[in-house]
């Protein structure tokens, strides 16, 4: 937020539009932090009646406001400005406060993006880092570090744009940055909305998780088939399982609760994140038969 007004300062004082479509996303930016620390705070919110399975997907919800938010406000609003400069083009005045005023904000936004960087890093395992955008269920890492690749694009552009405006005496080029700068926030928040997508309508977990369950399911003597593993995120770290399992016929019922509380304490053990299990006692031959009777 001090950036964003340093920035507003500075493109009043000086009438750069590449400056103020910084101002601009920077107000955009604080903006999408402060609902994002909204959306993880409603997450936590305990399950209720209304929400038996909790309310994890808030996050999922408020990540794909924040790109609806990026392209409407920070994307569409650099390019108008930079549209307008272009047709009614003046000189950038006292360019040496643009220069300062960017110098301190790449500064404070390099920091930034390490610690998303290093977080990122941390978290994707041995994935490569577009596959671990894809897979990543937690929308607040890479979220966080989109934005701030944006923003620090931005930055060079605004730097480039102003000085090459003032050095070539072609205040246009000040406006071609300002609408280069509405281009990337709106790819950005294309991107963020194509993600947060996938998660909003649910996606299953992990390969490696769900390969680990019915590892752990094959394992097992008393199961003569796994008919169906099914698995939704209901937060980054909220799965929901559903196993339908066709047991040894010889057992009898009190066996087969039992190997049910055993298996689901078996998964839970090994993946923490799976928070929910629902194992459904069903023959195979039966699977099939409800299958085909729904069209599938």
């Amino acid at each position: 937020m001090l950036i964003a007004v340093t920035k507003f300062g500075a493109a009043a004082y000086t009438g750069s539009s590449a400056m103020l479509s910084e101002a601009i996303h920077s107000l955009v930016d604080t903006g999408n932090q402060l609902l994002m620390l909204y959306g993880v705070r409603r997450s936590k919110k305990p399950a209720d009646t209304l929400h038996p399975f909790g309310y994890g997907m808030e996050l999922y919800f408020w990540t794909f406001v924040v790109a609806i938010l990026i392209f409407a406000i920070g994307g569409s609003i650099s390019v108008y400005e930079g549209v307008r400069k272009l047709s009614t083009p003046h000189p950038v005045e006292n360019a040496y406060i643009n220069y300062t005023v960017l110098g301190f904000a790449m500064v404070f936004e390099a920091a930034a993006w390490w610690i998303a960087f290093k977080e990122f890093r941390s978290s994707k395992g041995d994935m490569g880092y577009l596959e671990a955008v894809r897979r990543s269920k937690d929308p607040i890492v890479f979220t966080v570090l989109f934005e701030d690749t944006a923003a620090m694009f931005g930055l060079i552009v605004a730097m480039i744009g102003i000085y090459l405006a003032d050095t070539l005496n072609m205040p246009i080029l000040d406006g071609v940055a300002s609408i280069v700068i509405g281009v990337i926030l709106g790819m950005t928040a294309v991107l963020l909305a194509y993600e947060s997508k996938g998660l909003l309508i649910g996606e299953g977990a992990r390969r490696s998780v769900v390969d680990g369950i019915r590892a752990i399911m094959e394992a097992d003597k008393r199961i003569e088939h796994i008919n169906e593993v099914l698995t939704m995120h209901m937060g980054p770290r909220d799965v929901l399982l559903n196993l339908s399992i066709d047991f040894d016929s010889g057992l009898d019922v009190d066996t087969v609760q039992r190997a049910i509380s055993e298996l689901e304490a078996r998964v839970k053990a090994k993946f923490p994140i799976v928070t929910r299990i629902f194992i459904e006692a069903q023959s195979r031959a039966g699977h099939n038969a409800a299958k085909r009777a729904v069209g599938n």
